[in-house]
């Protein structure tokens, strides 16, 4: 019959090692690892063959190290004697402490000395199962999470109350450190616990490595300030004044900085409403100036149009008028410009001659004739052409006075501007000889 026919834990969460009660056991046996565990077996104060997560039959092939101290027993199986640890692997959770006394620190914003408080939770886990055994657990029956800091359970206070001068000797050394590095304001201290707080973390987990144990989330969930302390009212005092001041000045530079924004849209609105007035009017003017230019243009056309209609030129109705005034003034009497005109033709001038002479003569005196005429129903007549472009009139030359457009070539029958002859197809007059456009 075994000793033992199955070796296993299955105890809380809060216990990193556990000794089983029996130490001997014979080939056979079953040995059940639950996950995060590790099965240590120690013969001697060794630590030897170790077994993780899963279910073993005990042997000389599943115990290399251990085989050498099996006793054969006749007719049955072997048996040894050793010492099994089972380890708990997983993270444990919420382990407080608190520092036992206030810690005095300089602060280094103001030069001010304070003296804070501190506490917190951490979670720990064994790293390493070897070392944790030899050098905390060793001939007890085990550790729990109460071990660490308050001394309860299975451990002697002597191993409790190592763990507590190190995590409270380290976070006294270590916060004011920390805050002085990171030039961290104290009266700003809980906006920094996190930085802080890895600080320590990192801190502690140098020392704790020697005994197979990790800190994996380190917390300063409190900082306790003396808040009857002269010297912090002092420093509150000090931030609150440094606090107002800046504030202040904030203020007036975004008031300064506004009130210099808005004269810019101020300036650049006035600017667009100026341009727009500017466009608007000149707009204005354009289309006043097109407007009358329309007008002239359809008043001329009109004109001509109808003097077109009548058969005749605004030329010919003027030297139509001119005739009948001397006509009238001169009648046939001796000097006049008629009886000169009789002379001529009784002096033997052929007629067209005569009609030559008449019509220069009647050209020469209508300046003389428009005086002596006095306000005329119909308007002067501008010499020159008109542009067809900008409708500029008296132009003289071969481009526009206005514009600058080219004067139009008329291919179609002329009449003479000089002697008055109609229906002259080439470029000069057929009556006078005059120049096509003179």
């Amino acid at each position: 019959m075994p000793l033992y026919d199955v070796i296993k834990y299955e105890g809380d969460n809060n216990t990193f090692v556990y000794k089983h009660p029996t130490e001997d056991f014979n080939t056979g046996t079953q040995l059940i690892v639950h996950e995060s565990q590790e099965a240590v077996f120690f013969k001697d104060g060794k630590a030897l063959d170790r077994f993780g997560a899963g279910k073993y039959t005990l042997s000389t092939e599943s115990m290399p190290l251990m085989k050498g101290f099996f006793k054969a027993i006749s007719g049955g199986p072997s048996q040894f004697h050793a010492e099994v640890y089972f380890v708990n692997l997983s993270t444990i959770m919420g382990v407080k402490w608190g520092t036992d006394s206030k810690v005095r620190m300089y602060d280094p914003a103001t030069g001010i000395h304070i003296e804070l408080g501190a506490s917190g939770e951490f979670n720990i886990r064994v790293a390493d199962s070897g070392k944790v055994l030899l050098k905390l657990v060793g001939t007890e029956l085990g550790l729990k999470k109460e071990d660490i800091l308050q001394g309860s359970g299975y451990s002697t206070a002597s191993v409790s109350g190592k763990f507590r001068a190190l995590i409270m000797t380290k976070v006294k050394s270590l916060l004011p450190r920390s805050i002085r590095e990171n030039n961290i304001d104290i009266l700003e201290v809980d906006e920094h616990m996190d930085e802080m707080s890895e600080y320590i973390r990192r801190e502690i987990n140098k020392v704790l490595e020697s005994y197979g144990l990790v800190i994996p989330e380190f917390f300063i969930t409190n900082i306790t300030t003396p808040d009857d302390d002269p010297n912090y009212r002092r420093l509150k005092q000090q931030h609150a004044e440094r606090y107002l001041n800046v504030t202040q000045e904030r203020i007036l530079k975004e008031t300064a900085e506004a009130a210099q924004q808005r004269k810019l849209v101020e300036a650049e609105t006035a600017a667009k409403v100026k341009m727009v007035g500017i466009d608007a009017e000149a707009e204005a003017r354009r289309k006043m100036a097109y407007a009358d230019a329309e007008k002239i243009r359809a008043d001329g056309l009109a004109k001509a149009d109808a003097m077109k209609a009548q058969g005749y030129s605004y030329q010919q109705e003027t030297q139509r008028e001119i005739g009948t005034r001397i006509a009238e003034n001169e009648g046939g009497g001796a000097g006049g410009l008629g009886s000169a005109m009789a002379d001529v033709v009784q002096a033997g001038v052929g007629i067209g001659a005569a009609v030559s002479v008449g019509k220069a003569t009647a050209s020469a005196m209508t300046g003389t004739m428009n005086d002596m005429l006095g306000s005329s129903s119909e308007p002067k007549t501008e010499e020159g052409w008109t542009c067809p472009k900008c409708h500029h009139t008296g132009n003289k030359g071969k481009f526009c006075e206005e514009c600058g457009s080219p004067k139009p070539v008329d291919n179609g029958p002329w009449d003479c501007p000089k002697c008055g002859h109609k229906g002259n197809t080439g470029k000069l007059c057929s009556e006078c000889g005059a120049k096509r456009g003179e």
